[in-house]
């Protein structure tokens, strides 16, 4: 994943905006960037904690393990190869007995549009809606059928507008995680320009909590199912003291569809 997504993060926070919710009036307390959910009600002490993955599985196990001891609910987005991964199986079924939402990350993780242009689409529609479909009917080996998982979250989590109203034409939300921590950058390896380190990453949770009035609220905070094996610094190895130190200060850790519910 290039590291030119953290040079971009400034330019995103502009595009955050506000949208009505469904039969409320006035501003929702919900935000949009390009058309896609990137955070809950930013008035409750509520946040979901999101998974992706494609390569890689080897948090998996711990991740689950460790939710589960908690008593925490985690959403996981998931690409079709993902899915069809016979190394995974385990994992997948795991997740699945323990009421996990999980959900689609683009069959064979392709790129959308272009970094530095980001109106410039590397793919057509029918590209985009026929890779869609695969990861789908990959979830469906699962007993996931589309209508349990209408939420998306594009490979890279790099999209535009036009993304979002495909997405939204097939019936489907499009969302990406809440910018102001690095808690996406769990998959940087070390001796590259964009590394951060697990303890970087935690910190930089800890400080947007404290540093901004609605701290996290309605956060959608992700991080990664599994990253390369060169990153031997594994940040899902701070997550149970991450829940444990965001929970002693009141926050409810939810299911990305009970986190945005109100909103669809």
């Amino acid at each position: 994943m290039p590291d030119l997504r953290t040079l971009l993060w400034t330019i995103l926070l502009l595009g955050v905006t506000t949208c009505h919710t469904k039969g409320q009036q006035g501003p929702s307390p919900f935000q949009y960037i390009q058309g896609a959910l990137v955070r809950g009600d930013t008035s409750a002490k509520e946040l979901a904690l999101v998974f992706t993955g494609d390569e890689y599985a080897n948090g998996g196990m711990h991740i689950a393990q460790l939710l589960e001891r908690q008593g925490v609910k985690g959403s996981f987005f998931l690409t079709g190869k993902f899915y069809r991964n016979p190394d995974f199986q385990a994992v997948l079924n795991t997740l699945v007995a323990g009421g996990h939402y999980l959900g689609a990350h683009s069959d064979q993780h392709l790129l959308y549009c272009d970094w530095e242009k980001r109106d410039s689409l590397l793919v057509t529609r029918d590209e985009f809606t026929e890779d869609l479909k695969y990861n789908y009917k990959a979830m469906h080996a699962f007993g996931i059928e589309t209508g349990d998982a209408p939420l998306f979250l594009p490979p890279y989590e790099w999209y535009n507008d036009t993304i979002s109203a495909w997405t939204a034409s097939m019936g489907l939300q499009l969302i990406n995680y809440t910018h102001g921590t690095l808690s996406h950058a769990d998959y940087t390896v070390p001796g590259t320009s964009g590394y951060r380190s697990s303890q970087k990453i935690y910190g930089s949770i800890l400080e947007y909590e404290t540093g901004h009035n609605s701290g996290l609220n309605g956060f959608i905070l992700l991080s990664h199912i599994g990253t390369a094996p060169e990153r031997s610094d594994k940040f899902y190895l701070r997550l149970e003291d991450l829940i444990n130190s965001l929970q002693a200060k009141g926050y409810q850790f939810l299911r990305i569809d009970e986190l945005l519910h109100r909103a669809l």
